[in-house]
């Protein structure tokens, strides 16, 4: 299968096989994914406690954007550059794992929920954004995306727990 010969292949790069050879060197990268992905969930939950209506209502929710998302994804990146350290110094065991494969499509969701979110309410962020009570697909799109990436910090910690 073309997939599992991606995964050997990118296993067995001098890179991947440095991380699963050194007994310091992926305990490093996956402390940094760590605190990175708490810097996402962290700034990410800021806006959507906001949007759900139940922290920061005296911040305009473009305001609070402007200022935190920055913060957002720049720890996304590092997250991710991590993310895909650890992911190629194992790749054939993290790419058949469930709950691996269960947190990326719960990241790709995610994405879905932001860019629906930008796509039918912020365009009239400029209306509402100072309110206190906000528009039901604003609240929703905050909802969702919460419930998203506890999701995804679950099924992050259960990788872990599973790999054989």
């Amino acid at each position: 299968m073309w997939f599992d010969r991606l995964l050997t292949w990118l296993q067995e790069t001098s890179i991947a096989m440095a991380i699963a050879e050194s007994n310091i060197v992926f305990p490093w990268i996956e402390s940094v994914h760590v605190l990175a992905i708490v810097l996402v969930v962290g700034t990410i939950s800021i806006v959507d406690l906001r949007l759900i209506g139940v922290a920061s209502l005296e911040r305009p929710v473009n305001a609070l954007m402007r200022e935190i998302l920055p913060y957002t994804w720049g720890a996304f990146a590092v997250a991710a550059t991590t993310g895909g350290l650890l992911f190629c110094s194992n790749a054939m065991t993290y790419g058949h794992n469930f709950f691996f494969l269960g947190k990326m499509a719960l990241l790709v969701l995610a994405g879905f929920n932001m860019a629906i979110f930008h796509v039918f309410s912020a365009r009239d962020m400029h209306r509402w954004s100072a309110d206190r009570r906000l528009p039901l697909t604003a609240k929703a799109a905050g909802a969702v995306s919460l419930g998203l990436w506890i999701s995804v910090v679950a099924f992050g910690r259960w990788i872990g727990f599973t790999l054989q």
